[in-house]
């Protein structure tokens, strides 16, 4: 009997779903099929790792995914919309961005849409996802963006150092409503329900957020706010700093700013954050960036540094720079190479060299 890796079946049955839906109700909904392929090989080395890794990872400048979308006209002025997405690491073939990942964890929501704005029902971005994939030169990229690895991206070595950000980049069991707005402005209302019997408990109340993002030119900018439970929907074992001197946190509130001007020859990007817990526990953080398009060409270089305290525990800081060149011979494949240094407080630096390509379908 053919043995099946852990995980192998649940990615198959999201490929084989996306061919066959695409095929069958193309005739009645317009559905795409699109994706991302991004695999790098580096020597990395985040500060508080004991030693340098070489290796191939499947998440460089963004986390590889595929899945497709779908519409259907319901009138003159309404229509039908769905998204699947599912994240896979192309370098070992294996389903999600980690063991035990959700199968559709990118996207799985339907809704209405129409000159009312738009309701989705399901599992779909959080309130910060957009916000930091526009406003630094290097997106979401969990391996190589200063921001998102503050924001989203655990260390798991000896500086135990958690992201910034409770709750995942997606949210589960989500309402999202986004409403009417001017050209180039999007605002969205989240909530995400806590889904259990006793919702008077304050880590039972479920998550609330919202975002801002006007995308003009030359000016854009951002904002959201939320509030959550620290691990609704999921009590993931690593992640946010939840306890200081013995006291666990249950709740975050954090809020975010960013502005980015696109002077042709350059684009400047800078962001602000804070995120507060239910006990003294506080982030600042604060990055600015920049990206040089020449041609087929793009330099960029991004910094973020990041700023906790609280009772019971010794300030503490970090600071992640890193720089980049892109060669761009179409619109959807590109070669990468990014040099990154990183260091936490009381533990020494950290660099690493990659170069990766990408690929969008």
């Amino acid at each position: 009997m053919r043995h099946i890796y852990p995980g192998a079946e649940k990615f198959l049955f999201a490929v084989v779903l996306s061919t066959f839906l695409a095929n069958s109700v193309m005739a009645q909904t317009a559905v795409t099929i699109e994706g991302v392929i991004d695999t790098f090989i580096g020597s990395m080395r985040s500060s508080g790792d004991v030693a340098r890794t070489t290796k191939i990872d499947g998440s460089g400048m963004t986390t590889s995914w595929i899945g497709f979308k779908g519409s259907e006209k319901l009138g003159k002025d309404m229509q039908a919309d769905l998204a699947l997405a599912a994240y896979f690491r192309p370098d070992t073939g294996e389903s999600g961005r980690f063991p035990g990942d959700t199968l559709f964890s990118r996207a799985a929501n339907v809704g209405l849409s129409g000159s009312f704005g738009a309701l989705s029902l399901g599992r779909a971005a959080a309130p910060s996802t957009f916000s930091i994939l526009r406003f630094n030169p290097f997106g979401n990229g969990p391996s190589f963006s200063p921001l998102a690895m503050h924001l989203n991206i655990p260390l798991l070595n000896a500086s135990k150092w958690g992201n910034s950000l409770a709750g995942d980049t997606g949210w589960s069991n989500q309402i999202r409503y986004t409403i009417p707005a001017a050209k180039d402005l999007s605002i969205n209302l989240h909530y995400q329900f806590g889904e259990t019997a006793d919702n008077t408990a304050d880590n039972n109340k479920g998550n609330i957020g919202a975002d801002l993002l006007y995308m003009g030119s030359p000016l854009s900018l951002t904002a959201f706010f939320h509030h959550v439970e620290i691990n609704n929907p999921l009590n993931v074992p690593v992640g946010v700093v939840k306890s200081v001197a013995g006291l666990k946190a249950a709740r975050q509130t954090a809020w975010f700013i960013g502005a980015a001007y696109d002077f042709k020859s350059a684009k400047l990007f800078g962001t602000y954050d804070q995120t507060a817990h239910d006990i003294d526990l506080h982030d600042k953080t604060c990055s600015i960036g920049i990206t040089v398009p020449t041609g087929m060409n793009e330099f960029k270089a991004a910094w973020a540094q990041t700023r906790r305290n609280g009772t019971g525990i010794s300030d503490r800081q970090r600071d992640t720079m890193a720089i980049g060149y892109a060669y761009k011979p179409s619109k959807r494949s590109y070669l990468y190479l990014v040099v990154m240094h990183d260091k936490i407080s009381t533990f020494e630096s950290g660099s690493s060299i990659a170069t990766g390509v990408q690929h969008r379908f």
